[in-house]
């Protein structure tokens, strides 16, 4: 116990699952089982009726399913029936051709030599059956219904023969005894491994030959009651033990560690310790392979109650490493330690986990380096200064009443239009005003009031207070690179002197001579 507590820690402790054991707990009723723990189903068939014919249909089949005592019954009785049969049909032709009162007079030639009775009868046909061929009992030329009898006799015997050693040879020779070297702990548990609240339990092969394309499957049977009201008794779920992963397919040379991962998909998805107490199921554990030694497929089953789950526990470790082997120690295949484990559902965390998390607003993703730091920095710039968000905001402020929106609408439309087309930030590519729409251009040739830009200044600093210094001073320049744009006064145009009364005759010489050759 020292040694455990020293690998493990003092935290963890040692808990015996053997049910020899008495504990203090109140005991529970044993509900029944629809599977037992050696693998037997606890299951009936009755009134059948006229269907007990199909039973005779496939004869051999019956007799390999039969208890021993019943196939040993059947074997003793069918080669003495047999052999009674046959030798009274032996005697009934001695007596029919006279050769039980002849017996004793050389001169006559019976059917079957030194047949005098029916013990003698009897131990020619033992004789005959088993091929032991004494030598003073034969057949002679001289009865031809005793050849055909003789025929008879050779094809019925080795027809029983094939018969009924077959059965007992395959009933001898299947692969059930196979299981019983194959173990399951008596226990299942529930705690997490790598992050996850998993259902465990354990498995092992007391046989060094091998189990091979070994693979197991697990059956949640529990009765429920539909939407529409149909009752299922005994419904069958099935349980992931890793069918995805394949993790399923186990190579069973040392014990094994079954997981099933309570998830969404598990229908252990709202059991909590507490619940768990209520709860009225049984898991069924079902491992199939193929026996090394004779090519036969074997399969083990066990099943697990819900007084056979416990909750925050875990296995004790088995595999230890000798001096040129693995050892295993089946001492503690079924000893189990306590771990921290909460007492909650998958789905009470997840729905925890949901409560206390904010909820963010739903912005479009931005790549970003995972090697860069500004990440994030990037991304809310990208967020403010994007024509996207201010169609959103603008969307916003549509939902004001009228006059809010007319107050509203002077002071961000220029600034948001400015936003748009505004020059590019220190070291990027500018733009030209020719490449814009020509609303836009007439928009950027207008001016704004001096008294104006105060506002539009408050409203950019407004946006750069969820970011740092360095990003308020980035957006602050070209917010006001975009206001200085706006707002510069248009070029004075030329007063140029008019000389005619004629627009062409200001033009200079050279275009008016094309004007007029045109």
């Amino acid at each position: 116990m020292a040694a455990l507590r020293r690998k493990f820690g003092e935290d963890y402790q040692v808990v015996n699952t053997n049910r020899s054991m008495t504990f203090s707990a109140p005991a529970k009723r044993k509900r029944q089982r629809f599977v037992e723990k050696n693998g037997r189903c606890n299951v009936q068939h009755g009134n059948l009726g006229g269907e007990t014919s199909r039973y005779i249909s496939d004869l051999f089949t019956t007799l390999v399913d039969l208890k021993w005592r019943w196939n040993l019954l059947i074997f003793i009785l069918t080669y003495t029936v047999a052999w009674l049969v046959m030798a009274s049909m032996w005697w009934v032709i001695a007596y029919i051709r006279g050769d039980l009162s002849h017996g004793g007079h050389e001169s006559y030639t019976p059917c079957v030599a030194n047949v005098y009775n029916f013990p003698s009868a009897f131990l020619f046909f033992i004789e005959t059956e088993a091929t032991i061929g004494y030598g003073h009992r034969y057949i002679t030329e001289k009865c031809p219904e005793g050849i055909i009898l003789f025929l008879f006799q050779s094809l019925l015997g080795s027809i029983v023969d094939a018969f009924l050693i077959g059965c007992m040879f395959i009933k001898m020779s299947q692969p059930k005894k196979r299981a019983e070297t194959l173990m399951f702990s008596q226990d299942a548990v529930i705690s997490q491994r790598d992050g996850k609240l998993c259902l465990m339990f354990r498995v092992g092969n007391l046989r060094n030959s091998h189990m091979v394309s070994a693979q197991i499957r697990c059956k949640l049977i529990k009765s429920r009651q539909t939407p529409e009201g149909e009752f299922l008794p005994l419904d069958q779920c099935e349980l992931d033990v890793g069918f995805g992963t394949g993790a399923d397919q186990l190579f069973l040379v040392s014990p094994l560690t079954i997981c099933h991962e309570i998830n969404t998909k598990s229908p252990f998805f709202d059991l909590s310790q507490r619940s768990l107490m209520n709860e009225q199921f049984e898991i069924v554990v079902i491992l199939e392979g193929i026996v090394e030694t004779t090519g036969m497929t074997c399969q083990a089953r066990t099943s697990y109650t819900e007084d056979e789950v416990l909750w925050g526990h875990r296995f004790l470790p088995v595999m230890s490493l000798e001096e040129g082997f693995f050892r295993v120690d089946y001492s503690q295949f079924h000893n189990t330690f306590e771990v921290p484990t909460p007492p909650y559902s998958v789905k009470e965390q997840e729905e925890k986990s949901s409560l206390t998390s904010p909820n963010p607003l739903p912005v479009a993703p931005t790549p970003s380096s995972p090697l860069l730091g500004n990440g994030g920095r990037s991304g809310r710039r990208e967020r403010l200064l994007s024509a996207d968000y201010a169609d959103h905001v603008e969307d916003q402020a549509s939902r004001l009443p009228s006059k809010l929106q007319r107050m509203s609408s002077t002071k961000e439309e220029h600034l948001w239009r400015g936003l748009k087309m505004g020059p590019a930030l220190p070291g990027g590519k500018a733009s030209s005003t020719g490449d814009l729409p020509l609303s836009i251009q007439r928009l950027r040739s207008s001016s704004i009031p001096a008294s104006r830009q105060g506002q539009l200044e408050e409203q950019v600093k407004l946006l750069s207070l969820d970011g740092d210094a360095e990003e308020a001073e980035l957006q602050k320049h070209r917010v006001s690179a975009a206001i200085s744009t706006i707002t510069a006064p248009m070029p004075t145009p030329v007063q140029i002197p008019l000389v005619g009364s004629r627009p062409e005759d200001n033009l200079p010489p050279k275009l008016r001579r094309m004007n007029a050759d045109r």
